[in-house]
C-alpha cells in the first residue's frame, strides 16, 4: 500500500510538472472568459462593448475605446485569445501610465492591425518599440488567434500563435493597468475585435 501511495504522489507531481503554464490554478486570473468579464475592465470611448457569441465583442465607435482594467501591474504575463477582422484595428496596452487617456506615447502597444499604415508596427509588434518584419508573415484576420506578452522589468516579449516576434529591452513604462482596443481604420470604425479569453499572471 505504500509503495502504491508512493507511485500515485510521483506520478501527480510528473503531471503537475507538465502543465502548461496557462492552465488556471497556476497563478493566472480570469479577466475574460467567454462572454464573461465585462464588469473587471473601466469603459473609455463609445466602443459597443457587449458580450456576444461566447466573447466579448465591438463593431462600433466613433473614437478609439478600450477597456481598461481596474487594477495595475508592474510584472506580469498575459494570454489573450482573440478574433480580427482583416482590417481590424485593436491591441492590448500593458502598463498604461495614464488609465484616462490610453496610447502608444503612454503605454506599450501590443498591435492587432494587419493593415496598419506602417506595416513594420502592425500586427505582433510593439508599436515605436519593436518592428516585425515587412511583408509581415503575422497576420490576425479571419481566425481565432493567441497572444502571450511578458513584461518583466524592462524585459518585454510577445508571442503570437506560439511563435515569438518581440524580444526587446525597454524600460519606458514601469506599471499600469493594461486596455483592449477597439481602434478606427481611417476615419471610421475597423473591423470587429472580440476576446474569448483573457487571462494575467503576475510575476
Amino acid at each position: 500500500m505504500k509503495r502504491l501511495l508512493i507511485l500515485a504522489t510521483a506520478l501527480l507531481l510528473a503531471a503537475c510538472s507538465s502543465m502548461p503554464a496557462w492552465v488556471p490554478g497556476s497563478g493566472w486570473k480570469t479577466l475574460v472568459d467567454g462572454d464573461q468579464g465585462l464588469e473587471n475592465f473601466n469603459r473609455l470611448g463609445d466602443a459597443n462593448w457587449r458580450a456576444e457569441g461566447g466573447a466579448i465583442v465591438a463593431d462600433k465607435a466613433s473614437e478609439n475605446s478600450y477597456l481598461v482594467t481596474k487594477n495595475s501591474y508592474k510584472d506580469f504575463q498575459i494570454r489573450a485569445e482573440f478574433w480580427a477582422d482583416h482590417n481590424t484595428n485593436s491591441g492590448i496596452f500593458i502598463r498604461a501610465t495614464d488609465p484616462k487617456k490610453i496610447g502608444s506615447v503612454s503605454s506599450y502597444e501590443v498591435n492587432i492591425y494587419d493593415q496598419r499604415p506602417g506595416p513594420e508596427y502592425g500586427t505582433a509588434a510593439i508599436v515605436d518599440v519593436a518592428k516585425v518584419p515587412v511583408p509581415s508573415p503575422y497576420k490576425a484576420g479571419g481566425k481565432w488567434n493567441t497572444f502571450l506578452i511578458t513584461a518583466k522589468g524592462s524585459q518585454l516579449t510577445v508571442e503570437f500563435n506560439g511563435e515569438k516576434t518581440v524580444d526587446v529591452q525597454d524600460g519606458k513604462f514601469p506599471q499600469g493597468p493594461f486596455a483592449l482596443q477597439f481602434g478606427l481604420h481611417g476615419k471610421t470604425a475597423g473591423g470587429p475585435i472580440k476576446f474569448r479569453k483573457v487571462q494575467i499572471r503576475e510575476l
